[in-house]
């Protein structure tokens, strides 16, 4: 597969440019905070206890103070960092390529590493994901965490260790073969399982690095075969190389702050622009809301969703609860609101529907309307064409180091969470990967 071969060449030997480094580190901090705050959730620390107790090494499980073997932190890592659904994505390849590169990079990058080019390794691991996820139409039933990610964790780890092309290239058709068959109903049902998807990746990118080097082998067309005719039917093989760093994928990224599945944050933006316009749409004069969103909103419809991961992929409990709350931040996605009365009384009164126009508007744009029916008979309104925090309405730094604070305060004091902020975007200057490991560590 000559694009595949194109694509490696790119990888391993791709000068990366400062610019792209730039928002590759605002891409590793957002990160870090999702990966702090997640790793102070009750599964979370009880998973890393029993691991770390059967794991020793220098790689830094972080927010947890722990150190353990490579593969064993870029999983704990990669579980923490989805699990509040806080993490960055891509709307072109429909998944998350961040957190499913950077877990493995920081758990594989040497004292000896400079900043610049552990940011370039994640740059060119997320490169390699986004682009096999462009390429891809998996299978509907499938979830995308957890499948084309290993790719991307493989490559920044051979950047990492200064492999040639032909090692990319064979490294990625074998991370093609070490993906999960992922259940997409597990994020409908709350089957807390898919929290691991990302974790499993990283993991199979420390171990892919380590079968490369020790001289295993994949298919010849590793990738083009999985991604072709295992997972998905169709593959567009010349997706890989077209326009390669025009522009890079991590320009193209997404930020969240809602702290729920992409799919909602149109609704939720919407809502917001409602809300800012009509205060006076509150759950006690609520009749009725309507959402109408593309498909894949469509389909997050439960009103009564079980558990805390069911509540993020639930478009009523999103609205209800940023009503209830008048947030949409971590607090307001916990089992104490997924029981709350008065939230699961005003998500019963949500109805999510398609808008076929809306649906073909995908990926470039993600619409949503509300219109609120209040007690009195009054009708009220909002729309978006896209969610907040893409390349097309981004959030400024501010609005970013805010979300990270919030999220790393639930472990780190303010002084050490501004040090690891500023450590971060500091990265490609005078701050060492020493340094900066040691004190993602501390």
């Amino acid at each position: 597969m000559e694009a595949l071969t194109t694509l490696a060449e790119f990888t391993a030997e791709a000068e990366v440019p400062e610019a792209v480094r730039a928002k590759t580190a605002l891409i590793l901090a957002d990160t870090i905070g999702a990966i702090v705050g997640g790793a102070d959730e009750a599964e979370v620390r009880a998973l890393s206890d029993r691991m770390a107790a059967g794991s020793s090494g220098r790689a830094a499980v972080i927010g947890r103070g722990m150190r353990v073997s490579a593969g064993t932190a870029a999983f704990l890592n990669g579980v923490a960092g989805t699990t509040l659904e806080m993490d960055e994505g891509n709307r072109f390849c429909k998944g998350h390529p961040g957190v499913h590169v950077i877990p493995a990079a920081l758990a594989m990058a040497g004292d000896g590493v400079s900043g610049s080019v552990l940011l370039s390794a994640i740059a060119v691991g997320y490169e390699a994901a986004a682009r096999v996820g462009i390429a891809t139409q998996l299978r509907p039933a499938m979830h995308p965490h957890g499948t084309w990610g290993a790719i991307g964790a493989t490559v920044a780890g051979m950047r990492l260790r200064g492999m040639g092309a032909e090692a990319h290239r064979e490294g990625m058709n074998m991370a093609a073969s070490l993906g999960l068959s992922t259940s997409r109903r597990t994020m409908l049902e709350g089957g807390t399982v898919r929290n691991v998807f990302a974790g499993v990746s990283n993991r199979m990118g420390v171990l892919a690095v380590d079968l490369v080097d020790a001289g295993y082998t994949g298919d010849s067309n590793g990738v083009g075969e999985v991604f072709g005719r295992v997972v998905s039917d169709r593959f567009d093989e010349e997706a890989l190389d077209r326009d390669l760093g025009a522009p890079w994928n991590v320009a193209r990224n997404y930020f969240k702050v809602h702290s729920c599945c992409r799919f909602n944050h149109a609704a939720l933006d919407a809502l917001e622009v409602l809300l800012a316009e009509e205060p006076k749409v509150q759950s006690g004069e609520l009749a009725s809301v309507l959402v109408e969103s593309y498909a894949f909103a469509a389909e997050l419809d439960d009103v009564n969703p079980r558990n805390v991961l069911a509540a993020k992929f639930s478009v009523p409990f999103a609205i209800a609860t940023r009503i209830a709350t008048r947030s949409s931040g971590v607090e307001s996605f916990s089992a104490e609101r997924v029981k709350d009365p008065e939230i699961k009384a005003l998500a019963a009164r949500v109805t999510v529907r398609e808008d076929a126009a809306m649906s073909a508007a995908l990926p470039e744009r993600r619409p949503a309307r509300v219109t609120a029916t209040l007690a009195d008979g009054r009708v009220f309104g909002a729309a978006v064409e896209t969610n907040r925090g893409d390349e097309s309405d981004p959030y400024g730094e501010a609005e970013l180091w805010r979300k990270f604070n919030s999220l790393t305060a639930r472990v780190w004091s303010a002084s050490k969470s501004e040090a690891v902020w500023e450590a971060t975007l500091g990265l490609d200057g005078a701050v060492t990967v020493a340094e900066y490991l040691g004190l993602l560590c501390e």
